[in-house]
């Protein structure tokens, strides 16, 4: 008997293929091919890189919602609900949308193993197909070449950045993981890559297959205004003048730049509508990028989770300290490099209630665990607090907190999940 709930579906697929990550696409390509292989939308924008993918989604979509289109965006992973990583038009996707998707893709699949970032990413695919989109936004779970997003043959690709993650999946050097990420790109079609210095390898890959390479900082530039109230695009003879993300984090101008080089790209199948978008970059709204929520003290929540994303934000507490002590609630899975983290932020941080996420997650590390981790990057700190989960992590780092003090969730999809049910709970508000 098929499941006939989102929640039986959910836990039917994790129950399908015997491992969480299996890439390689030849059999989610065989699938999508026995279900027709519709064209999720006339214009297919795909995202990839080792941070900043979400919120670069979150600009296309500001920015082509400003102009006028119908855009859906596939993200991944979710923070509250599942129904997060299929959006149209600005809204998630129904319970009975999805179901319908898993039933198809169900029947279809006969006998082929799925993974359940495989049946998500098909669903997405078939929603889109079903719906009347102007473009559809696709972000790449992990590493690019082998992922699932990547049957489709994008008519832009960006990489945001490369660094250190996944390692056990996509190599251990820039070089390596670059080439990984390199493989959304396709013959003839723009490829843009955010990063100002990123590894050989990528460009290579991009020259090589013939790639309509657009770099950042030779075929497109930014830099904020002078008077730190803007910032400005140049390509192409080009120039726009805009107003600064909501979005708090120093490199979210890298993301929104990255996005505005992909719609000039694409400029005679989407429009150039430079009105809108700056609108769109005042607009984007991603959840736990930096998300602070007001109160004695303030809570902020951060999706970082490996050291290059630890070290934006590193910066970012540098440039806005708090009157206080700065608490962190900090939750790991195992294949992190969390001594990389820690060491980004050690300087910034005055005290650690370190969060057990075994409960969450088969990756998710106890915070013993966690903390014989980082026995050696916190000595010279007071020994961190030890907590079964997030929620005890929160209630006891807002207990020791005084007026001016500020608690920074971070480490983990799971920590920012957490933390944002316990600031609903709360009653906590977004400053």
């Amino acid at each position: 008997m098929l499941p006939t709930t989102l929640a039986d579906w959910l836990d039917h697929q994790q129950r399908v293929h015997p491992r969480a990550i299996a890439l390689g696409l030849d059999r989610v390509r065989e699938v999508w091919q026995r279900l027709g292989a519709p064209a999720p939308a006339p214009v297919v924008i795909t995202i990839g890189g080792t941070n900043g993918k979400g919120s670069t989604v979150a600009f296309l979509d500001a920015m082509l919602t400003a102009s006028g289109k119908r855009v859906g965006a596939y993200t991944s992973p979710h923070l509250l609900r599942y129904n997060e990583r299929v959006r149209i038009a600005g809204r998630d996707a129904d319970d009975v949308a999805l179901i319908d998707a898993f039933t198809r893709i169900e029947a279809a699949r006969g006998d082929i193993e799925l993974t359940y970032f495989e049946y998500g990413t098909l669903a997405a695919l078939w929603i889109f197909a079903h719906n009347t989109l102007d473009v559809a936004l696709l972000e790449v779970g992990l590493g690019g070449r082998l992922d699932a997003v990547n049957i489709v043959d994008a008519d832009a690709a960006i990489v945001t950045t490369v660094d250190l993650d996944h390692q056990d999946w996509l190599g251990n050097d820039r070089g390596s993981i670059g080439r990984e990420k390199a493989g959304i790109f396709r013959s003839g079609r723009p490829a843009i890559v955010g990063e100002i210095d990123p590894p050989r390898s990528l460009i290579e890959h991009a020259e090589r297959i013939g790639a309509d390479l657009r770099l950042a900082g030779r075929d497109f530039l930014f830099e904020r205004a002078a008077d730190g109230n803007g910032w400005h695009w140049r390509g192409d003879g080009i120039e726009l003048a805009l107003p600064l993300p909501r979005l708090a984090a120093p490199c979210q101008i890298d993301n929104a730049a990255a996005a505005v080089a992909a719609l000039y790209a694409l400029r005679a199948r989407v429009g150039w509508n430079p009105q809108a978008i700056g609108q769109g970059v005042e607009d984007a709204r991603i959840g736990a990028r930096l998300q602070r929520f007001g109160g004695g003290p303030e809570l902020v929540i951060d999706v970082a989770h490996n050291p290059q994303a630890a070290r934006v934000l590193a910066e970012w507490l540098h440039e806005q300290p708090a009157p206080g002590r700065t608490l962190a609630v900090f939750g790991a899975l195992g294949d992190k490099d969390v001594r990389g983290i820690v060491a980004a932020l050690a300087g910034r941080i005055d005290e650690w209630f370190l969060a057990g996420l075994d409960s969450d997650s088969p990756r998710g590390l106890d915070a013993k665990a966690l903390r014989e981790l980082l026995s050696t990057s916190l000595a010279a700190q007071a020994i961190p607090w030890l907590h079964a989960d997030v929620t005890a992590a929160l209630a006891a780092a807002f207990s020791s907190a005084q007026p001016g003090d500020r608690v920074l969730a971070f480490g983990s999809f799971f920590v920012a999940a957490s933390a944002l049910q316990f600031a609903a709970e709360s009653g906590l508000r977004t400053a």
